[in-house]
């Protein structure tokens, strides 16, 4: 029995002496970068593969986050099927705005596109259409003087083409340093929609958000069908500025694409997974 104990004790103090005072190792597992993204609403982690399959969706929350007009055509038109056109024209500075041709710089560099549009001819499931999408990462998609030529253009030639018309807005406006000149590609961008609707050549306006300010009041609110991706926001002016005015409260969803259906501005709100399917649908059923 003593030698029984005198082993244990012998085993306890080879313990102490090896182990007491060191921490257990704990292996790290090192993630790369790039695996996981965080969604910008409900701040969840997402698997990045996943949320570029969901086309910049989160599974959990669906909160559908800013495409680039690329991503947004590789979406919606057949691969390798969009051409396109008037890429070359450029902003100038018709008021002399300070610092406005540097600031158009900055987005150019940044973005590598050279305005805040993109338009061209592409087929949706072999249906040809006009097409055209605003970047909401060039000064907010802001509508001057050549998004609204480039907008008047597409029109007319899905005009000389008789084909289909879909535009994608995501904007924030008029674009102040053109002042005037921006103004009136409201007026221009509308009187070419009202040609299609007198030739009966189908419009279709995406909406996404945010579609705001003169954008929202011309072009984007003239489509023959209106749909808008969820959660979008779609109005004029600010919430805020709108309360001062009337002097009330507003509903708390008050300008989102649910509160704008449930008042019929818009047609439909669908998700953006489904949307090429949609657009597809819709097309195919107004063809002559």
């Amino acid at each position: 029995m003593n030698n029984f104990f005198e082993d244990r004790k012998a085993k306890v103090e080879i313990y102490r002496k090896n182990y007491r005072g060191k921490k257990e190792s704990v292996t790290k597992v090192s993630i790369p970068d790039g695996v996981f993204v965080k969604c910008d609403h409900c701040q969840e982690l997402i698997f990045n593969d996943d949320y570029q399959k969901n086309f910049l969706v989160c599974p959990k929350c669906h909160y559908h986050a800013r495409l680039t007009p690329r991503e947004r055509l590789d979406m919606i038109c057949d691969k390798d099927s969009f051409e396109e056109i008037d890429w070359q024209m450029k902003s100038k500075n018709p008021l002399d705005f300070p610092d406005y041709e540097e600031k158009l710089k900055s987005y150019q560099d940044e973005t590598k596109e050279i305005e805040a549009i993109i338009t061209g001819i592409g087929t949706i499931d072999g249906n040809l259409i006009a097409i055209g999408v605003l970047n909401s990462f060039f000064m907010m998609g802001s509508m001057g003087s050549v998004v609204g030529e480039k907008i008047t253009r597409l029109g007319e030639k899905a005009l000389e083409l008789r084909i289909p018309l879909v535009l994608f807005s995501a904007s924030g406006g008029a674009r102040m340093q053109e002042g005037i000149f921006s103004l009136m590609q409201m007026a221009k961008t509308s009187a070419m929609i009202n040609k299609l609707h007198q030739e009966r050549i189908l419009y279709i306006s995406v909406l996404t958000n945010p579609t705001t300010g003169g954008v929202y009041a011309s072009f984007a609110s003239l489509g023959d069908i209106i749909i808008s991706e969820p959660g979008a926001l779609i109005g004029f002016a600010g919430k805020r500025v709108i309360e001062q005015t009337i002097k009330q409260q507003l509903p708390d969803n008050f300008q989102s694409a649910e509160f704008l259906l449930e008042k019929g501005f818009i047609d439909m709100i669908v998700e953006r997974p489904r949307l090429k399917e949609t657009l597809s649908k819709i097309i195919r059923m107004h063809k002559e």
